[in-house]
């Protein structure tokens, strides 16, 4: 099933080519595999604003998951025992019952993700957070756009990239980020502009040496993602001129290669209201699972989710893109 994002004229028309169509060029159809992770997105509200954010999370924001939907994806995870359960928002500590998920789920021996964004620990009530986060054993996924100050604050607002250096030292001195050690924390590489992310191994080696030399920081893996033309992005996009030349780039760059190891074959992402999405990304363009298939996380069933159709647009252009993009970086 295939979605077509509007267009605002007849060049950006021509940008817009059918996913599936280009799949099919190379004997290719997306389908799901069995599903190893579910993705709760626990609502809207942030700490921040940031220009590349695909959820359009901000201090404004209201949509936060109730605890009863929270119960009901416990549920759901009690009776299936997904092998990994990564939580995400906005800011999801912001959430009430974030402390309470995360603790209910390492409970039942799923693997958790928290996508931190580091400054929400300075947050009233939050700054015990690294060690609720060890004492856990969560692994911590945070987006840092760059090294170096301006870049970061261009893109997440000013102060950010102080408080988030400060927020990795207090992670670091826990035991976050350390070569060999349990408590894994990873980075996330976001371009800036209208452009593909570089080769994720050279800029990891970058971030790594800088983030050393310059601050004594830490961590285990750096993961690329290409920015989606959704949300808040896409507005840049628009504001800049860039959206045609954007979206002809990432079809330009398909790569055939990246579509075996496309998170939505493995992973199914469920909102603040318990609606069900093929990934994050369809979540925020309201495009949810296949009509045949249960629309929400009270009805889950494995057994119908494996092979299903997975429900695409113009933005799986992104995933697939150079050496492909999803939650854990490059998948080519």
């Amino acid at each position: 099933m295939a979605q077509s994002l509007p267009v605002l004229n007849s060049d950006a028309a021509a940008a817009t080519v059918n996913f599936n169509d280009k799949l099919a060029e190379h004997g290719l159809e997306l389908r799901g595999s069995t599903i190893e992770t579910l993705q709760v997105n626990v609502g809207k509200l942030c700490n921040q604003a940031c220009k590349h954010c695909h959820v359009d999370a901000s201090p404004s924001r209201t949509e936060i998951m109730t605890r009863e939907i929270v119960n009901l994806v416990l549920d759901a995870i009690r009776k299936f025992r997904f092998k990994t359960v990564d939580i995400t928002g906005g800011a999801p500590e912001l959430n009430p019952s974030f402390r309470y998920l995360v603790a209910e789920v390492r409970s039942h021996g799923s693997h958790v993700i928290v996508r931190h964004n580091l400054t929400v620990l300075f947050e009233p009530g939050q700054m015990d957070l690294p060690e609720f986060f060890r004492d856990h054993r969560v692994e911590i996924i945070s987006s840092l756009p760059y090294f170096l100050e301006d870049q970061t604050d261009a893109q997440r607002g000013k102060g950010v990239f102080t408080k988030s250096i400060q927020a990795l030292r207090r992670l670091n001195e826990i035991g976050y980020g350390m070569d060999g050690g349990e408590l894994r924390l990873n980075l996330v590489y976001n371009p800036v502009g209208a452009f593909l992310p570089p080769s994720q191994a050279s800029i990891e080696a970058d971030f790594k040496r800088e983030l050393r030399t310059r601050y004594d920081v830490s961590f285990n893996q750096l993961y690329t993602i290409t920015n989606m033309p959704i949300k808040r992005f896409l507005e840049y996009l628009r504001r800049s001129g860039n959206e045609e030349r954007y979206r002809r780039k990432l079809v330009a760059a398909f790569n055939p290669q990246a579509v075996p190891g496309l998170m939505c074959r493995t992973l199914i992402s469920v909102d603040w209201t318990g609606r069900l999405y093929d990934c994050d990304f369809n979540q925020m363009l309201d495009l949810g699972v296949s009509s045949e298939l249960p629309q929400s996380i009270a009805d889950w069933d494995p057994a119908r989710f494996t092979l299903r159709r997975i429900v695409t647009g113009p933005h799986c252009f992104g995933c697939t893109a150079g050496a492909g993009s999803s939650c854990g970086g490059t998948v080519a």
